[in-house]
C-alpha cells in the first residue's frame, strides 16, 4: 500500500533551534494517545488522553497545523523543519514465532526438483550478506524438505543399529552380524549409482528404498552365514568347507529371491500411471542396489566369513596358550 514518510530536515531544524526530541514529543502528543492524567469519580475512573485539536480532518493537513517548541521557547511550524515523502508499505505484516517475516514464494519449473533448487537458494542468501539481526529461513514445503534432508542419515543409522542388535542377540556373537551387514555398502553404492545414472533426486522415497534394501540384501548373507554356522556346529566341518557348502546350497534360493525382488521393482522404475514420478525413485534405487549387491556379496561375504573365522581361531589359540601351565625348573645348589 501507499504510505507517507515524515523526513526531518536536520540542517533547518538545527538552524532554528529545534531538537529531534522536541519533534518526536510533538508527534507523540498529537497522535500517540499520551495518557496525562486520571479522573476519579465515586463509581468509576477515566483516563485523560492528550490529542491535538487542529480543527481539520486528520491527514496530511494535520501536520501543517502542528508547531514545535524551539530551544528559545518560540513555536516553529512543523512543516518548516520536516517534509512529507510518499512511499510504499506492506498491507499486512506477517509474523512467525512473534518475529516479523517477509515471504518470497517460488514455483518449480518442470523437471526441476527441490534438491536442485536448494543449493542455488543457499548461494543467493550467502551473496546477499544480510546483517546479523536478519535471518533467512525456509518455510512451507521448503522447510519440510530441509527437515527431511537433515534426518535421513539418522534414519539409516538407526535402521542399521537395530539390525545389528537383533542379529547379535540371535547369533550370540559380535562378529557374525558384522559379516552380514558388510553387504549393505554395496547395496547403498548401487542405489546411488542407479539414481545418478538416471538423474533421479535423492528424495524421501529413495531413502525408503535404501531402508528396504537393508532388509532385503542382508537376507542373502543370513542364508549363507546361518547354513555355514550350522555346518560347523552340527557337521564338524572347517570354516572354509562350511562356507563353501553354504554357497553351493544357498546359491539358488539367493538368486531366486533377488530376481523376484528386481522384477517386482521393475514396473515401479519404468513409471506408469498417475503419480509414477513419486514411485519411480523407489524402483530405481531398489534395482540398482540389488544388482550391485548381488554381484559383489556372493564373493565378499564368504571372504569376510573366513577372515573373521581365522581371527577368532587365533584369539582362541592365544587364550589357550595363556591358560596353559608353564614348566617348573627346580633350582640347584652349588656344592
Amino acid at each position: 500500500g501507499v504510505e507517507q514518510n515524515l523526513v526531518i530536515d536536520r540542517d533547518t531544524a538545527a538552524r532554528l533551534g529545534v531538537s529531534i526530541g522536541a519533534i518526536d514529543s510533538t508527534l507523540y502528543n498529537a497522535f500517540g494517545e499520551r495518557q496525562i492524567s486520571t479522573i476519579y469519580s465515586d463509581l468509576n475512573q477515566y483516563k485523560v488522553v492528550l490529542n491535538a485539536v487542529t480543527g481539520v480532518t486528520p491527514g496530511l493537513d494535520t501536520l501543517n497545523a502542528l508547531h514545535v517548541r524551539a530551544n528559545n521557547g518560540a513555536m516553529v511550524p512543523l512543516s518548516a523543519v520536516t517534509r512529507v515523502e510518499p512511499g510504499t508499505a506492506s498491507l499486512a505484516i506477517q509474523h512467525d514465532f512473534q518475529f516479523p517475516v517477509f515471504d518470497i514464494s517460488f514455483n518449480l519449473a518442470p523437471d526441476i526438483s527441490m534438491g536442485e533448487v536448494k543449493p542455488l537458494i543457499d548461494q543467493v542468501v550467502r551473496n546477499m550478506r544480510m546483517p546479523g539481526d536478519i535471518k533467512a529461513e525456509g518455510s512451507g514445503n521448503f522447510r519440510r524438505f530441509q527437515q527431511q534432508q537433515s534426518g535421513q542419515g539418522l534414519l539409516i543409522l538407526f535402521a542399521i543399529l537395530a539390525v545389528y542388535l537383533v542379529l547379535g542377540i540371535l547369533y550370540e556373537s559380535l562378529i557374525h552380524p558384522v559379516t552380514i551387514l558388510s553387504t549393505l555398502p554395496a547395496a547403498g553404492v548401487g542405489a546411488l549409482l542407479a539414481m545418478l545414472v538416471t538423474n533421479t533426486e535423492l528424495s524421501v522415497v529413495s531413502i525408503i528404498a535404501i531402508v528396504l534394501l537393508i532388509g532385503i540384501v542382508k537376507k542373502n548373507a543370513i542364508m549363507m552365514i546361518d547354513f555355514a554356522l550350522n555346518a560347523e556346529r552340527d557337521g564338524g566341518k572347517s570354516p572354509i568347507e562350511a562356507i563353501r557348502e553354504a554357497c553351493l546350497v544357498r546359491f539358488r534360493p539367493i538368486m531366486m529371491t533377488s530376481m523376484v525382488a528386481i522384477l517386482g521393482a521393475f514396473p515401479l522404475a519404468i513409471g506408469f500411471g498417475v503419480g509414477s514420478e513419486m514411485r519411480q525413485p523407489l524402483g530405481i534405487a531398489m534395482i540398482g542396489g540389488l544388482l550391485v549387491s548381488q554381484s559383489l556379496t556372493l564373493f565378499s561375504t564368504p571372504a569376510l566369513y573366513l577372515v573373521f573365522a581365522r581371527m577368532a581361531q587365533r584369539r582362541r589359540e592365544r587364550r589357550s596358550a595363556r591358560r596353559a601351565p608353564g614348566s617348573l625348573v627346580a633350582p640347584t645348589a652349588a656344592v
